[in-house]
């Protein structure tokens, strides 16, 4: 009886076993089919990731192509980028279709929000296909050519911008520099306050690259609010290394301080330059047009001063009207000769009576006005507009080679759009007097009077000397002065651009010699965001964006996605 209970069993426990064994076989089958899918759906998305960067990659190709054809040629191209490439695993093909005409709209996006411009639009299209498996992505993009009026900006330097008043300055317009940005206040009872959106193409930094330079500077957030550069003992700005509320790096402090309103080439932004046709040389602008210079605004202007002969175009040749124009519209001659006691030269200099001219029949129709005197000497030639308070209705824009000088009042009645380009910038205010600015007069007999200008300008700077510690008079001295300022006001409305480098007004700065600093109300006309109301001739910025991606198909190539 025991030895048959025993068989019985033993015939139990290998059934048990084989029943385990074969459960053991169907879980290891199912595991490893699992697996197998896995390693499938794995393989299809990498094939699938691979199709979608190509993809991208065929994107980032045409827009490559489109503004590398705009900064090389300064127009858009006649044929548009497309093409095919195989890469190693997967190949593009990718189209552009141009949508039409250039249309004013209002940008949208990061730190151009809000601008005007000119606005060219293109589509982009690329399909990417890995060869592996057929997995295909379909991309399309819009890309943006912006024009944005550099009026819009309060302060635009092409170069690095430097600034550091002794008193309270705000600036309450947007600011921008291509180069790094050094900001300040020179004494510490004294506060540098931008009010609008800062971008530059360099980095932000707090005080000079000498020591001892920093002083407080305030930026505003995105809700209005004027924050402190300086926080808890350190300055947050491009070299910030420190940890401030537990953020490591610039980007991420001045982010959380200002809210993306103070922006520099750690956020990506970068140079904004004008499109030029020619050399690509700004001062160019404010050349003659002889040797075929087809960026000069001779070439704009329909109302011409060359070496005091002035010329108007009357539809197919220039005439000289010098005969024509009223008594004493255009002066040239020792009486409105003077001393230059920053450049140390006497001024051979065109007086241009804006009063009279702007009610004279030759008064140019497009409003622009290009002045130029080469005639050599041992002095400067420049130009200066006199009479100016009232420019009787007719928005203008002066262009010149030389230096200019506003003198007294300028478009403060019925004002009008206005602008001056020049290679310096200088005002004189209301109690200026030619005979009181000899070589051998002394700063106490230049004394101004309280003065206003409604004025945008384009000029020129002289680049700071590192070595000497010399910065060459920064933002706050970009208009020039050769008075006795001191407690007189000069008021200014309008746009200041500093687009190149003075190649005749180049003295170097120094202060309490020459002149001595103004009271500087000094701010952004609003007038300059509409954009009927810009001056004739404004030069425009380019600006490139790459707007509304989407993704339109995913799926294995067919003969139909091919």
């Amino acid at each position: 009886m025991i030895s048959q209970r025993l068989t019985s069993q033993r015939g139990m426990a290998l059934f048990i076993a084989l029943m385990l064994t074969l459960m053991i076989s169907i879980i290891g089958i199912g595991i490893i089919k699992t697996s197998n899918d896995e390693v499938t759906i794995a393989g299809n998305e990498l094939q699938e990731m691979v199709a979608f960067y190509t993809a991208e990659a065929g994107l980032e190709k045409a827009a490559a192509a489109l503004q590398t054809y705009y900064e090389v040629h300064g127009l858009s191209p006649s044929t548009m980028p497309a093409g095919t490439e195989s890469l190693a695993s997967a190949t593009i093909a990718y189209v552009t279709n141009d949508m039409g005409p250039y249309a004013t709209k209002k940008l949208t996006e990061g730190a151009f929000t809000g601008l005007n411009a000119s606005v060219k639009t293109y589509s982009i299209q690329s399909i990417g296909t890995s060869l592996i498996d057929g997995s295909q992505v379909s991309l399309t993009q819009e890309f943006d050519c912006a024009l944005v009026p550099i009026f819009q900006w309060a302060v635009f330097y092409k170069d690095e911008l430097w600034v550091e008043p002794v008193y309270d300055m705000n600036l309450d317009g947007r600011v921008h520099s291509n180069g790094n940005m050094y900001v300040r206040s020179a004494s510490a009872g004294a506060t540098m306050l931008f009010e609008d959106r800062v971008t530059c193409g360099g980095d932000l930094i707090n005080g000079f690259p000498w020591a001892g330079s920093k002083g407080p500077v305030q930026f505003t957030d995105k809700d209005g609010n004027h924050i402190d550069q300086k926080q808890d003992g350190n300055w947050i700005d491009a070299a910030y290394a420190n940890k401030y509320q537990s953020y490591d790096t610039w980007f991420e402090a001045s982010t959380a301080l200002w809210g993306g309103m103070v922006r520099d080439q750690s956020f990506g932004e970068k140079p904004l330059n004008l499109p030029l046709s020619g050399s690509g040389d700004a001062h160019k602008l404010i050349e003659r047009a002889d040797g075929g210079n087809v960026d000069s605004y001779e070439n704009k202007a329909d109302l011409k001063i060359l070496d005091g002969v002035p010329y108007s175009w009357n539809g197919s040749a220039w005439i000289d009207i010098a005969a024509s124009l009223p008594a004493g519209t255009i002066k040239q001659d020792a009486s409105v000769e003077f001393y230059d006691h920053k450049e140390k030269k006497q001024v051979r200099n065109t007086q241009i009576d804006v009063g009279l001219l702007s009610t004279s029949a030759y008064f140019p129709n497009n409003g622009i006005i290009y002045v130029s005197d080469q005639l050599s000497g041992s002095y400067i030639n420049g130009t200066t507009l006199v009479n100016g308070d009232d420019l009787n209705g007719k928005p203008m824009t002066v262009a010149c080679e030389n230096p200019v000088y506003i003198q007294g009042d300028f478009n403060t009645q019925d004002k009008q759009p206005a602008a001056v380009m020049t290679d310096a910038m200088y005002f004189l205010s209301n109690n200026w007097n030619y005979a009181n600015s000899t070589e051998f007069s002394s700063l106490s007999s230049r004394i101004p009077t309280a003065t206003e200008a409604n004025v945008s300008f384009i000029t020129g700077d002289v680049a700071p000397d590192i070595a000497a510690s010399n910065h060459q008079g920064g933002l706050e001295n970009l208009p020039r002065f050769l008075e006795d300022w001191r407690g007189k006001e000069l008021k200014i409305r309008g746009s200041m651009i500093q687009m190149w480098r003075s190649q005749q007004a180049i003295g170097d700065y120094t202060y309490g010699q020459y002149y001595t600093a103004p009271s500087r109300n000094w701010g952004f006309d609003t007038d300059l965001s509409d954009p009927s109301k810009l001056p004739p001739g404004t030069p425009s910025v380019r600006v490139f964006q790459r707007m509304g991606w989407k993704q339109e198909y995913v799926g294995i190539a067919t003969s139909e996605s091919n």
